[in-house]
């Protein structure tokens, strides 16, 4: 009777992908168009995102950290994957309706600090010191979410809130660096093996660790006012590592699989964002523009392709879903790659620069709306199996 009940407590769980996967994709159709029409338009209606720093801050931790959530929590007791996603979407809504308030930043603190004590112990045990930096990583990215969060409601000084920003730009590059090898390395690796052709260059452990090391010391010396024109040839360093390690992937051996080719196109954009902007941070000709390759390109395309075949999975199981028919994933990606080409061109054409503005906010918005469907199908399949389960367990 006691064992009974406690295998039904651990059914009372619910996988947080269910509720921010759909959210994050949504907010991330509606934030762009609605950020670049509060800047341009309206910027007393919508003070909270009519400024770089407010559109920035929205799309790393409002979008970016949902991603996070949904990716690492994994299943959580109904109360408090409730309680994580109404923090979150109360920050949201807080910082579009009353950004002023102290209700604002006091949410995203929360949420932020919550999804931290989460995720951040579950990485101490692990015996490799490149999956234990994990914790400390994570920890960073969300105790910067909370001080930014602070920052922009003090008023302080905005070349401050830029600096905070590159750097939060830099550690989520650091983890997508990790965590896109560590999606893209077994899947590649699966489908060379079922063609007859193993992969031997997998996780590619020294490149890994190598790679690692100069994004910190990178991120480090960006942290020193004194040090940050040496801060450029460390990024160039850590793109030339991913670069290497793209390549040995031999992803030229997918061509029937069009979602392992867009993982790597999204890998891709993060080593051309890495190596443009150290380049241009060590001629100190460093644009925030620059910027958007590892935020549109590369966390759009990634986040956006390993969300929908999660969701896919979930939707039609690993035995039957063909992923090598599915359209969405490659749409999806070309748009996402068309809003940066766009968002890049624009400084450097005036007499235009309004309209590729717009131009790329239409394009990445398409590519989300595209996406949010799948999710929500993904996370209703994903529902019901949970009250399916747990209609077995009372059955018994």
């Amino acid at each position: 009777m006691h064992k009974g009940k406690a295998r039904l407590g651990g059914q009372r769980k619910l996988p947080a992908k269910a509720l921010f996967f759909p959210a994050a994709s949504l907010y991330a159709a509606i934030l762009v168009p609605l950020s670049l029409w509060a800047m341009f338009h309206r910027p007393l209606l919508l003070p909270g995102i009519s400024s770089g720093v407010g559109h920035a801050r929205e799309l790393l931790f409002g979008f970016a950290l949902a991603v996070i959530a949904g990716y690492l929590l994994g299943p959580l007791h109904l109360g408090r994957l409730l309680l994580l996603f109404g923090l979150w979407l109360g920050a949201r809504l807080g910082y579009l309706l009353a950004p002023g308030s102290i209700v604002s930043p006091l949410l995203g603190t929360l949420f932020a600090l919550g999804l931290a004590v989460h995720l951040v112990p579950r990485f101490r045990s692990a015996r490799k010191w490149r999956n234990r930096l994990l914790g400390p990583l994570l920890l960073s990215i969300c105790v910067l979410a909370a001080i930014l969060f602070w920052l922009v409601h003090a008023g302080a000084a905005v070349v401050t809130q830029h600096v905070l920003v590159y750097q939060a730009v830099l550690l989520l590059a650091l983890l997508m660096l990790f965590m896109g090898g560590r999606v893209i390395a077994p899947a590649v690796a699966g489908h060379c093996q079922r063609l007859g052709k193993p992969l031997n260059a997998r996780v590619q452990p020294r490149l890994e660790g190598g790679l690692i090391l100069s994004m910190l010391l990178g991120i480090a010396l960006m942290s020193w006012p004194g040090a940050r024109d040496w801060a450029g040839p460390m990024l160039v360093l850590t793109g030339l590592l991913g670069l290497v390690r793209l390549l040995r992937w031999r992803l030229w051996r997918c061509l029937g699989r069009p979602d392992l080719l867009c993982l790597g196109a999204g890998y891709g954009w993060l080593v051309a964002g890495l190596l443009s902007n150290g380049v241009a941070q060590w001629l100190q000709q460093m644009t925030s523009g620059l910027i958007h390759v590892m935020t549109l390109g590369a966390l759009g395309t990634l986040s956006g392709v390993i969300m929908m075949r999660s969701a896919m999975l979930q939707a039609s199981g690993r035995q039957t879903l063909d992923l090598a028919r599915e359209w969405r994933v490659p749409v999806f990606t070309l748009l996402i790659a068309v809003a940066t080409l766009l968002r890049l061109a624009a400084p450097h054409v005036a007499a235009l620069h309004l309209a590729l503005l717009w131009s790329a906010a239409l394009a990445w918005s398409l590519a989300w709306l595209l996406v949010t469907p799948c999710l929500f199908r993904g996370a209703d399949h994903g529902l019901k199996h949970q009250a399916a389960r747990r209609g077995e367990v009372h059955h018994r």
